[in-house]
């Protein structure tokens, strides 16, 4: 059996939500232009969580769930990505290599079950991992090893941050989001004044365009916001099997976006590696939907 389709406002939502996952890649970039990684990190946090913290009551979710996803998402995810995405990878390579959240979510899910791999799963692992392999030997330029490995730390934490949320099962996601994002700005500020040093952020800030306020409100607002509520807020009221191959495309308009208004090359063997990555994406999403639909008939 497959999923409701999904109504054409609906419909929408998803994309305006994929849209925004997408293009953020180039924002991130903008913004990194004035503002040191790590700070800019915390001024996401701190406009996620303020002023709607005061309009928004706290979710009945234990305070350690709080914690943990907003240590998993705000340090670990994005703080992590951002000081890969500097100077360490091209957008368009961190928008793709960030989907690999989907394995760190299979392997913690069964380090917490005793789940077992299944062999689609491993098929998509291979898939990924040989695009991943093809980006180390034509690394150089656009992603470094250690860019590379950075990025992959970050979708951990995504994946973490994920298994997080779904333990919680809260009622409001914007609850969830808008008060984990307050445990986020302590240690990201923290570890700002250690690597990134005062005398950058003081220059970041007092040197920062009015572009650079906008692309931080955007990755606030838009990304944080709007983005995780409107994604959490359809899976709510459709299948997994539904909303969840949408994702999919996120990659695609982040390379497209980055090389569009960044102008980065999409080179054969950049596409190669994406094709190879998004093949194993496609693989781990898909599989089990036609499964289904098979014993449905």
């Amino acid at each position: 059996m497959t999923g409701p389709a999904l109504k054409p406002l609906h419909a929408l939502l998803a994309l305006l939500a994929i849209a925004i996952w997408g293009s953020n890649f180039v924002v991130i970039k903008l913004a990194l232009a004035h503002l040191p990684p790590l700070t800019l990190a915390a001024l996401r946090f701190v406009f996620a969580a303020f002023p709607a913290l005061f309009f928004i009551k706290r979710p009945a979710t234990p305070m350690w769930m709080l914690a943990a996803y907003g240590l998993l998402i705000g340090v670990v995810q994005f703080g992590v990505l951002y000081i890969a995405m500097q100077s360490s990878i091209s957008p368009g390579l961190a928008s793709l290599v960030v989907q690999t959240q989907a394995f760190f979510t299979i392997g913690l899910s069964m380090a917490l079950t005793g789940e077992r791999l299944r062999g689609y799963q491993l098929a998509a692992l291979l898939l990924a991992a040989a695009g991943l392999g093809w980006l180390m030997v034509h690394a150089g330029a656009e992603v470094t090893p250690l860019g590379l490995g950075l990025v992959l730390l970050s979708a951990l934490g995504w994946a973490g941050g994920n298994t997080v949320q779904r333990a919680a099962k809260t009622e409001s996601v914007l609850a969830f989001v808008v008060w984990s994002s307050l445990f986020a700005i302590p240690p990201l500020i923290a570890l700002a004044l250690v690597f990134d040093g005062w005398p950058a952020i003081v220059h970041g800030i007092t040197q920062a365009t009015p572009g650079t306020w906008a692309a931080v409100l955007w990755q606030s607002l838009g990304n944080t916001l709007v983005g995780y509520v409107a994604w959490g807020w359809l899976l709510d009221r459709y299948p997994a099997a539904t909303i969840s191959p949408l994702s999919l495309l996120v990659p695609v308009i982040g390379m497209g976006a980055s090389a569009i208004l960044l102008g980065e090359p999409l080179s054969a063997w950049k596409l190669t590696a994406a094709g190879l990555v998004l093949s194993g994406l496609a693989l781990n999403t898909l599989w089990p939907m036609w499964r289904r639909r098979a014993a449905g008939r």
